[in-house]
């Protein structure tokens, strides 16, 4: 039976589709994760800034031994 294949149907049977309210929480949790990732993101840029500005630039960085 060469080019027939049978198709399974994509039932939901089993499945439980999240409640609204448990689905809307979950993205708010999920934002709360992402603005204090963003936040730390920031706190490093603003680090590395302030350090690149506090020091001397050199032509090339001396190793260290």
């Amino acid at each position: 039976m060469c080019g027939k294949h049978k198709h399974r149907s994509r039932s939901r049977a089993g499945r439980r589709a999240p409640k609204r309210a448990e689905f809307l929480s979950a993205l708010e949790e999920r934002q709360k994760d992402l603005e204090q990732e963003i936040a730390d993101i920031h706190d490093l840029i603003k680090r590395l800034r302030d350090e690149a500005e506090t020091t001397p630039a050199t032509a090339e960085p001396t190793p260290a031994i």
